[in-house]
């Protein structure tokens, strides 16, 4: 078998290319997904069973459902409707960015909710009980807390829908995955094509984990977990 590294080298221009693409779709996917996940989070922590039952709904729905599907019935399905109706079409690109959001918010909700419960209840009793208002004591005392331990979750889930941009190669987006597809298809270098979109991806997933290690590490993430944090902002008994 003869390996043609150099014909697939002269195709790197394009897939950095759809690099770029990737990495836009999924910077602005998970900036909004993250706002998406913080606010059905919150919700998924309400007491308003109304709030409440919306949140679950959303989350319980696109969990539920294959990001694919998604793609697919966003791309064709919905724009087959608005084309109909006031003749306009979502742009492929601007569609990979709502499904990225829609489907990494619906697993950041949950990674929120998780990080929110588990922090103890004696802690809003604390605050209560120093005379913050429920809003203040979740803003100062709960929310810092479950930030902490959302974060190696939150980065677990960036890495895989980093990864699931890949996805959108089904609607026509021309991210790195696309253009990987599109080289093959022209030149039938298979084998050495897909090696380098795998090391691109593999380039970003190893350096995210890293950024991420490093948060963990300055925001003391593990030691935040340690029963003695729990009592921090506790008041003796009869205070």
């Amino acid at each position: 078998m003869q390996f043609n590294w150099s014909g697939a080298a002269q195709s790197l221009p394009f897939l950095l290319e759809g690099l770029k693409i990737t990495l836009l779709i999924a910077v602005f996917g998970l900036i909004f997904g993250f706002i998406v996940g913080l606010i059905a989070g919150l919700g998924r922590t309400s007491r308003n069973k109304a709030v409440y039952g919306l949140a679950t709904i959303y989350v319980e729905m696109i969990r539920g459902t294959p990001i694919l599907v998604q793609a697919l019935w966003l791309y064709f399905g919905l724009n087959q409707m608005l084309v109909q109706t006031v003749g306009w079409r979502i742009p492929g690109d601007i569609a990979g960015i709502i499904v990225i959001a829609i489907n990494a918010g619906a697993y950041i909700a949950e990674i929120v909710r998780g990080s929110i419960q588990s922090v103890e209840k004696g802690q809003e009793e604390a605050g209560r009980s120093l005379g913050l208002t429920r809003f203040q004591t979740f803003v100062h005392i709960i929310y810092p807390q479950a930030f902490k331990r959302m974060i190696p979750p939150l980065g677990n889930q960036f890495i895989i829908s980093l990864k699931d941009t890949s996805l959108l190669s089904v609607i026509s987006v021309g991210e790195l995955m696309r253009n990987g597809q599109e080289v093959v298809a022209s030149s039938f270098n298979a084998l050495e094509i897909y090696t380098m979109v795998a090391a691109m991806y593999l380039l970003l997933t190893l350096t995210l984990s890293f950024l991420l290690k490093r948060i963990e590490r300055r925001l003391d993430v593990h030691h935040d977990r340690s029963p003695k944090s729990a009592q921090v902002v506790r008041p003796a008994r009869g205070a």
